[in-house]
């Protein structure tokens, strides 16, 4: 994929997120579209995450030996626990990568 296509592409997805998220833009969206859009990107988010954390080339990963599953379990509930975003994330690297050198 070319950086051309990509900033694009990210041009577009920037533009529609600003049209319809924005406050101070004049348009004006139905109270259950604007409330299904605050929705978007922890779906979008899941889509992405849970085959990565899931799938292995395709097999589904031995489930005690899961680092990935390990370290998304622990990223959420060291999230919901610090209530910090920055260090909520570095604490959850941190995990992760220990729970991937004692797995």
């Amino acid at each position: 994929m070319s950086w051309g296509l990509i900033l694009l592409l990210a041009a577009i997805v920037f533009c529609n997120r600003y049209v319809f998220l924005e406050p101070r833009v004049p348009v004006k969206l139905p109270a259950l579209l604007e409330q299904a859009l605050q929705y978007a990107a922890p779906c979008l988010l899941t889509a992405i995450c849970g085959p990565i954390i899931l799938l292995d080339q395709g097999a589904v990963r031995p489930f005690p030996d899961n680092p990935y599953l390990w370290g998304a379990l622990a990223s959420v509930i060291l999230a919901c626990l610090v209530r910090n975003m920055v260090l909520s994330v570095l604490a959850s690297l941190a995990a992760f990568y220990a729970l991937c050198a004692l797995l």
